[in-house]
């Protein structure tokens, strides 16, 4: 079996879409998701770059593959390179469990649970909203709540930030109770000495973990919360490699990992990270505010993994692109559970693109009351 094709396509529901499809000349095809959205068109040139060097290769030397894609270049691809990365490998792996006739988490090492907890994305404009939204979830049947560091209107302040965050918090608590898990995403907006404060001050409220507090360039600058903090602390979505995951993890400044398999470079390397994760007795919450490849791609890594935390799932299966992915993961009660096909268990109908064009646009942006930019 050999690569014979590989193939871009973006597709637009509210935001946009990469996605990746790989043919071989036994007619078995692969697809795979990259996460680095607004850039698609740049995901797309590195896949363009990297296809001749795939093209007669067997895909099932995913490893090999993944070497020569990260290395062919001499220079290290960085985000946007890893994304597209992410997309091909995560195809490769599908075609080779799509090639074996089994489920792809059998080729991860087969399952260590039933089924796998998620989280949904709630979202509200005052404390009293997002209360609300909190308690029709755990209506439907999910255990944990998600919800963002609030801004005002485009603006961020981080100090008003910090206490609408922690009002907000305060009333979801209440609404829910104490056996709903909470999670507040800071969405990288706000610096170490405030992040101490916001922490400091949700720990009477028990989150089950802070995300992003900080920026990810600087992985040091997690050193100034260590000790400080009574929280779990979760990063790693905007990290690309093993290699920007290694301060976090061998110093233990994070708690759960968030791993996302459509930036870090698919399977080949999100397993390697996990694995690692375990030795220092860190959980794995990977990413996912992407499509159904995405989401598909994590219930076979959770499926696989002991020190596996909780799912992100920004977009319930079968809610998302339903004509182009007319099969997706099974979903019921705030959880994901195991397909019985082979490969992701997945199918991508390609006639069905037209109906989901591109969006247009660009990431939304915040700024700070005097006018300055800040993240979003």
């Amino acid at each position: 079996m050999r690569i014979k094709s590989v193939q871009s396509h973006v597709a637009g529901e509210v935001r946009n879409f990469f996605f990746v499809v790989v043919e071989t000349d036994e007619g078995i095809t692969g697809i795979g998701e990259g996460g680095i959205t607004w850039r698609e068109s740049a995901m797309a040139g590195f896949v363009e770059a990297v296809t001749p060097s795939l093209l007669g290769q067997d895909p099932m030397r995913t490893e090999h593959l993944w070497q020569v894609m990260y290395r062919c270049g001499f220079f290290p691809p960085g985000r946007i390179g890893t994304a597209a990365i992410s997309a091909i490998d995560i195809a490769l792996w599908d075609i080779k469990a799509k090639k074996l006739g089994v489920p792809l988490y059998e080729l991860l090492g087969g399952l260590v649970r039933d089924r796998v907890v998620c989280y949904p994305h709630i979202v509200g404009d005052s404390a009293g909203k997002l209360a609300e939204a909190a308690q029709a979830k755990v209506a439907d049947g999910w255990r944990f709540v998600r919800f963002n560091l609030p801004e005002r209107g485009e603006l961020l302040d981080r100090r008003t930030a910090v206490r609408d965050g922690v009002e907000h918090v305060t009333a979801v608590r209440e609404a829910v109770g104490d056996e709903i898990e909470l999670i507040i995403d800071a969405h990288t907006r706000l610096d170490p000495v405030d992040a101490i404060t916001l922490c400091r001050e949700l720990e009477p409220l028990r989150p089950y973990f802070v995300e992003d507090p900080i920026r990810c360039e600087n992985p040091g600058s997690l050193a100034r919360l260590d000790g400080k903090i009574g929280v779990p602390i979760a990063m790693g979505e905007q990290y690309a490699s093993k290699w920007e995951f290694r301060e976090a993890i061998e110093n233990e400044w994070i708690d759960y990992a968030r791993i996302d398999l459509c930036n870090v470079g698919g399977f080949t390397e999100a397993m390697k990270v996990a694995h690692w994760c375990e030795t220092h007795s860190i959980y794995v919450a990977p990413h996912n505010p992407l499509g159904p490849v995405s989401t598909a791609a994590c219930l076979h890594l959770d499926l696989a993994i002991s020190n596996f935390g909780v799912q992100e799932v920004a977009r319930v299966p079968g809610q998302v692109l339903p004509d182009l992915f007319p099969k997706q993961v099974p979903f019921a009660d705030g959880h994901l559970t195991p397909p019985t096909g082979p490969g992701l268990g997945i199918t991508f109908n390609a006639a069905a693109l037209a109906k989901y064009p591109p969006v247009e646009g660009d990431c939304p942006r915040l700024e700070r009351p005097d006018g300055s930019f800040t993240n979003w």
